[in-house]
């Protein structure tokens, strides 16, 4: 009989370890997830920023499953609960079981309850609904400037990236790009557009290489981008940012990429979960008293095994999901398993255009247009994979 291997989450974590699985004809598969796309949100800067189309970050996950030809299945529903006891997962009116159990539900901007006004008054990127509604805010600007249309006498106008971290210096490089690019066209109005990037850290990048930041800084000056470090953001309204010195930053809207916490699905697991409600995992990826039970990704809190706490990125995702696939492969198999060992390989941060800053395994240290042919490879070999499989999936569908 075959093994049914339930996934939660169509995100960069659930995806990887089911194509790490179908191999198998002995298990059969089953995806959940509440939207009907996978979102790849490593390339959100250039959506927001008009780059990128949509089609260019989202993926049918019906055709995608479709694509694996019977044996990966595609629930497009949400999971409103486990029983842990009985194996199964309840999604809408119905209950799914299974032998193996996957979590990888991702995350969700955290917005600081602590500030006030900033969930109501800015944008996040880990959600495509949310990315969408800023694109349009910036599209918007800039064809008001094209029309010469301000509906006030204030000519200059603030954009603020809250979060100085990957997200939000992509973010703010790709959009200064833009605005460069837009000035042969719109002429010098597309000057009056600033870009702020704001964090409480002392230096962006907090956590990275030297190579990295120092780059990085120098490319987003050159972009023409306004850096504020060591700046603690106390609130925030419809019309200004302000900060514990007193200071304050008149804006016209903000995109906050400043911290994570994990999805809601977490708040119904038993299962001790640190401060950003990330699951405190075993070593071997699964939850407390459930060794049939995995969870991968975001949701979870990762460490080294120096015992530092790993980036909650698409890279450490998809290891993580790459170990959950073998170890349930040795579990069927009746052979044991070696505890999980996350490390970062690399990081290459896109700064606009077809510029970027790398760093791989410690030692090889890139930037300019070689980084970026480089980031475009990964990223293109990992969508060219998504589109050979939706291709296959949406023939079958039409036959």
């Amino acid at each position: 009989m075959k093994k049914k291997v339930l996934v939660i989450g169509g995100g960069y974590g659930g995806l990887r370890a089911i194509e790490s699985l179908c191999k198998y004809k002995d298990i059969e598969i089953t995806l959940i997830d509440k939207n009907p796309y996978h979102y790849l949100q490593t390339e959100a800067y250039g959506y927001i920023a008009g780059r990128f189309d949509i089609h260019d970050i989202a993926i049918d996950l019906t055709n995608w499953c479709q694509g694996f030809k019977g044996s990966v299945q595609f629930v497009h529903a949400k999971a409103s609960a486990i029983n842990f006891q009985d194996k199964n997962v309840t999604v809408d009116t119905m209950q799914l079981f299974y032998d193996y159990l996957i979590i990888a539900v991702g995350a969700k901007t955290n917005f600081f309850a602590f500030i006030e006004g900033l969930r109501e008054h800015s944008y996040g990127v880990k959600n495509l609904q949310r990315a969408y509604g800023f694109r349009q805010e910036f599209e918007n600007l800039i064809y008001n400037k094209l029309q010469n249309e301000q509906q006030s006498t204030q000519r200059e106008i603030n954009i603020a990236v809250g979060g100085a971290g990957l997200s939000g210096v992509e973010v703010a490089a790709e959009m200064a790009y833009v605005l460069q690019a837009y000035s042969k066209t719109i002429g010098d109005t597309a000057k009056e557009i600033h870009i702020y990037l704001i964090d409480a850290s002392e230096t962006i990048l907090p956590g990275m290489g030297k190579y990295s930041i120092s780059n990085t800084q120098k490319r987003l000056e050159q972009l023409g981008v306004k850096i504020y470090t060591g700046a603690f953001i106390d609130k925030v309204d419809a019309e200004y940012i302000y900060f514990k010195k007193g200071e304050r930053l008149a804006y016209r809207f903000m995109i906050f990429t400043g911290g994570i916490k994990a999805a809601g699905l977490n708040v119904i697991i038993d299962n001790d979960k640190n401060g950003l409600n990330q699951l405190i995992i075993t070593p071997e990826l699964t939850i407390q008293n459930q060794s049939d039970v995995f969870a991968i990704g975001d949701c979870i809190e990762m460490k080294d095994r120096e015992g530092n706490v790993l980036p909650p990125t698409a890279q450490m995702a998809e290891k993580s999901a790459e170990y959950v696939a073998k170890t349930i492969r040795n579990r069927i198999d009746g052979v044991a398993s070696r505890p999980f060992e996350g490390n970062v390989s690399g990081v290459f941060i896109a700064l606009g255009g077809k510029y970027a800053v790398g760093e791989l395994f410690k030692y090889i240290k890139v930037k300019g247009y070689f980084a970026y042919v480089l980031k475009k490879y990964i990223t293109h070999a990992y969508y060219l994979g998504l589109r050979l499989r939706i291709n296959t999936g949406y023939k079958n569908r039409i036959k």
